[in-house]
């Protein structure tokens, strides 16, 4: 047998079900090389289009590796746009480890990290933004994840940014009758000034997008819960009580936890990380005052603080706290629209407080599903757009001119937020965080 691999172009292939030992693990092939690498593999022609056939699989001596379905998908009608195959094997490390040698042999190579769905975008078949969704749907934890990223991934981004572009495009065509035909007799004067209407509703709701795409990301990324009090107020053992199990370390010695303690918990359907915060108090001890430092910074940056007040402690007012649980001795359990009052060691009311943080939640976070801007990226682009598209209305009456020009800059921003830019670093940035094989 040749050394010579006989395909050799950039067909790829890789595992794109879980790795390790399973009842069947697929295995992706996609490139030009894709139909003859199958032909070579099984000694038959492939099957119809879209249609499972029983094949046995060869090693280069002829003898078999597996009895696994095989499925041809030819170029245009694939993930990739490229011919593409699939081979789902019996999931034994060595079946595959056999398989993949054996098209390594013909000359295909691996695929890295997010190759398939990059060609995917190369090729037309989604945008860069529907190939996000794509990723954060793989990675969904929670159902608010699942749907906020299926619908990107089903374009509802791509179809918000075709309505911005339309509205410009629109906003330019009033603008450039003036310029082009600003002599004729039937052109009326300022014809640009009927652009207006167009920006003023694409900036404004491209400025609605941006004002919730805090929220949109904290949905994808998950909410962050600061715990926070003075020391010795039951931070951590409430805590524990949230989690149903000993998370954080408990003591009637103030000032035991100097670090931050993590637990994740699904709330109204998303993640959220509650984190036990150090005993908020004026130190001289080095290590304690970071501590503080360090719980004051996370209470800032949260999505939502719980204050803890134990017995009749006043409430410290320079806290801005979402909810205040006051810790009390008795088994008492109380409600009110300031605070909740239960028992952080025994548990008591500590369901009420979850109530009232997945009310929060709801209020805050409900509904967003469809929020468009769901990554820094997203923001960056349309909030560059929008400064274009603001540049633009005010050179409007004085400029025409240059006011077209920022509304191109402003399509150009769309372009690059699609994926259809020049923006390769941008493909490598996003498409290595991406699993193998997909």
């Amino acid at each position: 047998m040749s050394d010579k691999p006989i395909l050799q172009d950039e067909t790829i292939f890789a595992l794109s079900s879980a790795p390790g030992r399973a009842g069947v693990s697929v295995l992706r092939l996609s490139g030009a090389s894709a139909g003859r690498a199958l032909r070579i593999l099984t000694g038959r022609d492939v099957p119809p289009p879209r249609t499972a056939s029983l094949r046995a699989i060869v090693d280069g001596d002829g003898a078999v590796i597996d009895q696994p379905l095989v499925l041809w998908f030819p170029r245009p009608k694939s993930f990739t746009g490229e011919d593409c195959a699939e081979i789902h094997v019996h999931g034994s490390v060595a079946i595959l480890e056999a398989t993949a040698r054996r098209l390594m042999e013909l000359g295909l190579r691996q695929a890295r990290p997010g190759e398939f769905t990059r060609r995917a975008v190369e090729h037309g078949k989604m945008d860069l933004t529907e190939a996000e969704g794509l990723a954060d749907l793989i990675d969904a934890r929670t159902e608010g994840q699942r749907v906020q990223a299926l619908s990107n991934m089903g374009g509802a981004l791509r179809e918000t940014y075709e309505g911005w572009k339309s509205l410009i495009l629109d906003a330019l065509a009033q603008i450039e009758g003036e310029i082009d035909f600003a002599d004729e007799a039937d052109v009326p004067d300022a014809l640009s000034h009927a652009a207006y209407p167009f920006l003023a509703k694409v900036y404004t709701s491209m400025t609605t997008a941006l004002a919730g795409s805090a929220r949109g990301r904290a949905v994808r990324d998950g909410l962050q819960a600061a715990i926070i009090g003075a020391p010795n107020a039951g931070k951590s053992t409430l805590l524990n009580a949230i989690m149903g199990r000993d998370v954080a370390i408990t003591s009637p010695q103030a000032g035991t936890t100097r670090d931050i303690v993590e637990a994740q918990a699904v709330i109204a359907g998303l993640p959220v990380t509650f984190s036990d915060t150090a005993g908020l108090r004026e130190s001289d001890d080095a290590i304690e005052a970071e501590g503080v430092r360090r719980a004051r910074a996370r209470a800032e940056d949260a999505h939502l603080v719980v204050h803890v007040v134990r017995g009749g402690a006043s409430v410290d007012g320079s806290l801005a706290a979402d909810v205040v649980f006051r810790n009390l001795e008795t088994e008492a359990v109380r409600k009110s629209k300031t605070e909740i009052q239960g028992n952080a060691l025994s548990g008591a009311g500590v369901n009420f407080l979850m109530a009232e943080i997945e009310r929060q939640i709801l209020e805050s976070y409900a509904g967003l599903e469809n929020a468009a801007l769901t990554r820094i990226r997203h923001v960056d682009c349309i909030s560059a757009a929008a400064e274009n598209i603001n540049l633009a209305r005010e050179k409007l009456g004085s400029d025409p001119e240059l006011s077209s020009e920022d509304l191109r800059k402003a399509l150009i921003n769309i372009e690059e937020l699609a994926g259809r830019s020049d923006v390769e670093q941008v493909f490598d940035r996003i498409f290595s965080s991406f699993c193998i094989g997909k």
